[in-house]
């Protein structure tokens, strides 16, 4: 029986120049100082989307600050430090310019600059205060630059609290962007490397939400549509960055799994995943996932084998469905590692990120305590041993 919502007040621009909206949009949020959020490394001053974009807004008589020192995995306490800022300025709006991690940061700093006390105040998992915030945020614009996340169409935003092994994903209404620009010309810049990290990262959020046991038509219609896009597409994009066709469906993707995570939502994948870059905030997040993967499906698939056929046949096993739906995981992992191969990431490693079988039990209480609500939502419950079991495999693969 079919019960579910669907709330998402995002109004989405997408498609290739769109950026050049920005500049006439009837739909930026009002005001006229907004801080623009960008990565340290610098890529956005350098491939010049900085520039393009305080131009744009200052079409619209916006005045931009900016803050660059978001890192791939952001903490707290530079949330904490932006948020202050936002006060002390008088910022009106916020835009996120580049990846997920800039894009999440200015998420969680829209929320804390108009309410008090510090961002783990509000956080509803591990050592979090599990307040309610008091006031609305502050209006965003998300502008990714990857294909990855989606967090342009979801609530999520994911820190990691200063000086722990804390990751933690949060949301509220309060965090959807007002306005997200989706411009696949903006990620033509990306390497091989990062486009397959971010596209493995899209392609898990849509394989996940189909799994996932909060899922809807609607959710289930744009998950497939992303798996097979990404399917088809990421190896042409890893090898030449320049093909638009390429990067148009990957965007489209990202978002639509976006979208996904919005009205169905990651299973505990991605509490897995979130464990490793707590441990290690050098570990890309893209990577992490590939890494459990094999691993994590294999056990998922002998527990719930259900509607693994169909991500088969979405990734291009036209038999899938012929087959005994028992033989739907072994058939999707076949597809999946064939997918890792041929985006240049089978050579990565656990250990090259420091990671030691000795680790895993640790690691399983980190995914339970940090991220234990989307174990519920995963189709077959697991214990302590079946996660440590899946680090210990995918530690000594």
């Amino acid at each position: 029986m079919l019960n579910f919502q669907f709330f998402m007040p995002t109004r989405l621009i997408f498609g290739p120049g769109s950026l050049a909206q920005l500049g006439d949009t009837a739909h930026l949020p009002k005001g006229e100082k907004a801080m623009i959020f960008i990565g340290a490394s610098g890529a956005m001053v350098q491939n010049g989307y900085l520039a393009r974009v305080q131009g744009l807004l200052a079409e619209q008589g916006v005045r931009s600050v900016v803050y660059d020192k978001v890192r791939p995995n952001p903490e707290s306490a530079q949330v904490e430090e932006a948020a202050q800022t936002c006060r002390e300025l008088g910022v009106d709006f916020l835009v996120g310019l580049g990846g997920g991690s800039t894009i999440d940061t200015a998420k969680a700093v829209a929320l804390l600059a108009t309410n008090p006390g510090s961002y783990w105040d509000y956080m509803q998992g591990g050592s979090g205060g599990k307040m309610e915030t008091e006031h609305p945020g502050l209006p965003l614009v998300a502008i990714p630059t990857t294909a990855g996340t989606g967090t342009e169409a979801d609530p999520w935003t994911v820190i990691t609290k200063t000086g722990s092994q804390e990751k933690i994903g949060f949301g509220t209404d309060q965090t959807f962007p007002a306005l997200s620009i989706v411009d696949p010309e903006l990620m033509v810049s990306l390497s091989p490397r990062q486009t397959a990290y971010t596209g493995m990262d899209a392609f898990f959020h849509a394989v996940e939400s189909y799994l996932n046991t909060r899922r809807s038509p609607m959710n289930d219609m744009l998950a497939m549509e992303a798996v097979n896009l990404i399917g088809l597409y990421l190896p042409d994009a890893v090898a030449d960055g320049a093909n638009m066709e390429a990067r148009t469906a990957l965007a489209w993707a990202s978002t639509a799994a976006g979208i996904c995570e919005t009205i169905g939502g990651c299973i505990s994948h991605h509490s897995l995943e979130h464990a490793l870059s707590g441990f290690n905030p050098d570990l890309p997040h893209g990577a992490g996932l590939v890494l459990l993967a094999p691993h994590y499906f294999k056990r998922l698939g002998e527990m719930a084998p259900q509607r693994f056929s169909d991500l088969a046949l979405a990734l291009g096993d036209e038999e899938a469905q012929q087959r005994p739906e028992a033989d739907g995981p072994a058939l999707f992992l076949a597809q999946l590692v064939e997918l890792i191969q041929s985006v240049g990431l089978a050579d990565e490693k656990l250990t090259d990120y420091g990671f030691s079988e000795d680790q895993a039990d640790a690691l399983a209480q980190n995914a339970f305590e940090n991220m234990g609500k989307l174990f519920p939502v995963t189709p077959a419950k697991m214990s302590h041993d079946d996660v440590a079991g899946i680090f210990r495999a995918a530690i000594n693969a």
